[in-house]
């Protein structure tokens, strides 16, 4: 069976050290076990790693030991993110100031992603943008992403009990 293609957007990797939502960053560090496993094809893009530039010192160091542990593919800026971003915000789906936001959306698609997981429900994790990302699919030559947040990735408990 083919591994999905996982596209990690940047609350993900923050919630890695978020011990202010330890429910949160319980599911972000299960699902990273998963990771590490081997169970997906994992994606990281310019965004990320920009977005990262922004943390204190300490948490970028805390986050990027994490990012060194596991593999994945480095999604890189183009002209082709760049159009296809525009495209979100040209449609409504995003606001100009969500611009990284759409970006993230963008590489996923650009680079064939199945998900986009994230905990951004303001930008990412909602039905305006979930339904828009289906809009833009249609309208463009890019296959649709699901966006998920850690938490619907874990795989349920078999044990009945």
């Amino acid at each position: 069976m083919r591994k999905l293609k996982l596209y990690l957007d940047t609350s993900v990797i923050s919630h890695l050290d978020a011990p202010d939502v330890p429910d949160r960053q319980a599911d972000t560090l299960a699902l990273w076990d998963d990771i590490m496993a081997g169970d997906y094809d994992v994606f990281l893009s310019y965004v990320v790693f920009a977005e990262l530039d922004r943390c204190p010192e300490e948490k970028r160091r805390v986050l990027m030991r994490y990012i060194a542990q596991i593999q994945y593919n480095n999604i890189e800026a183009s002209a082709e993110i760049t159009a296809l971003a525009d495209e979100f915000i040209k449609h409504g789906i995003l606001k100009q100031k969500s611009h990284d936001d759409a970006q993230h959306l963008a590489a996923a698609m650009v680079a064939g992603c199945d998900v986009v997981a994230s905990w951004n429900f303001k930008h990412m994790v909602n039905h305006k943008t979930i339904n828009g990302v289906k809009i833009v699919s249609a309208l463009t030559k890019y296959r649709d992403v699901s966006i998920y947040t850690p938490m619907m990735l874990l795989g349920g408990d078999d044990d009945d009990s």
